[in-house]
């Protein structure tokens, strides 16, 4: 029985849009103000660094952007030096959404990196299937990274998926099977995107909680919004656009009885959505149903999920990797 209690927040702010030496600043400024508000968890949104490709909403396919877009994106560990230390030195598990960059390569993924309070790197998740126009910019992440972590000296194991990734059902239960705790559901603003004006919040809001139940979890869902950096990027760059218009976001930390532990937040400002979860709850949610226990009836369903090594460097970024203080 688990007995521990974690003060965990979401962040609902802006990235440095497509610049990400500025991003990763902004990444450890947000660390230590957790850190000050005795915030143990920190969650951070999709492609956090650089901030979301929106460009390939808004203009037709052009693979210079991308190669501007590759420039800005992150190579682990080369470039995380400063956060680790930042969770090192504040002591606070960071989950941080990444356009991530190959070492000594070219191709792109959209990442979750997950940072222990000590400045390990417990492992990156990538996306295994971008979403529609995502697919000019990132590859496909194997099932080698579809994995979850115990921080040290914390009960929980985390894992997490980015944005429509969680409509993957295979991809939710492989961190279900492995006894996932909490999970960090990754978002971008997506409600300022022309067509999902409507819809999006309620979309967002369906998955996170369907895997709150379905995987008895508390989940984190921290989100960006678009502010004056990314439009003003875009329009400077490559022109006027209407696709994509500022605002936006949806945060919030969800009970695994999918009641709200706080938010959910929408503004145009940054904040952390701050609650408590208490892991002592799934005694009673593991009562009622058991995903990775009694209602899992492997006898009737068998799920197979393919952790086979695909890209060369997979084993240099699934942790551990720890902090090189010098």
């Amino acid at each position: 029985m688990l007995r521990e209690k974690i003060k965990a927040a979401a962040v609902h702010a802006a990235p440095v849009y497509m610049n990400k030496v500025d991003s990763l600043h902004k990444v450890t400024s947000l660390i230590s103000q957790a850190a000050s508000e005795s915030i143990a968890l920190l969650a951070f949104p999709e492609v956090f660094v650089p901030g979301f490709p929106y460009f390939t909403n808004c203009y037709p396919p052009n693979a210079a952007t991308v190669a501007l877009y590759a420039e800005q994106s992150v190579v682990v560990s080369d470039d995380l030096g400063e956060v680790q230390a930042a969770c090192a030195t504040h002591k606070v598990v960071v989950v941080l959404g990444i356009s991530e960059r190959m070492r000594g390569g070219h191709t792109l993924f959209n990442s979750i990196v997950t940072i222990d309070a000590d400045g390990t790197i417990l492992g990156v998740h990538r996306k295994v299937q971008p979403t529609w126009a995502e697919r000019l910019v990132w590859g496909q992440g194997s099932g080698y990274t579809l994995r979850t972590y115990n921080p040290k000296d914390t009960e929980y194991r985390i894992g997490g998926l980015a944005c429509w990734e969680h409509t993957i059902n295979g991809a939710r239960q492989a961190l279900i099977d492995q006894g996932q705790h909490i999970h960090v559901g990754c978002w971008p603003a997506l409600d300022i995107l022309e067509g999902f004006e409507d819809v999006a919040c309620a979309q967002i809001e369906a998955l996170m909680k369907t895997h709150a139940l379905t995987a008895q979890v508390f989940v984190l869902c921290p989100s960006s919004y678009v502010d004056d950096t990314c439009l003003q990027w875009m329009e400077k760059n490559l022109g006027p656009q209407d696709k994509v218009k500022a605002g936006g976001g949806w945060t919030a930390i969800i009970h695994p009885f999918c009641s709200f532990i706080a938010g959910p937040y929408q503004a145009s400002q940054d904040g952390f959505v701050i609650g408590e979860i208490n892991l002592a709850q799934l005694d009673l949610v593991k009562a009622y149903v058991d995903g990775a226990g009694h209602y899992k009836r492997p006898e009737v369903f068998n799920l197979e999920v393919d952790m086979t090594q695909r890209w060369m460097d997979e084993p240099d970024i699934v942790g551990p990797i720890p902090w090189n203080k010098s």
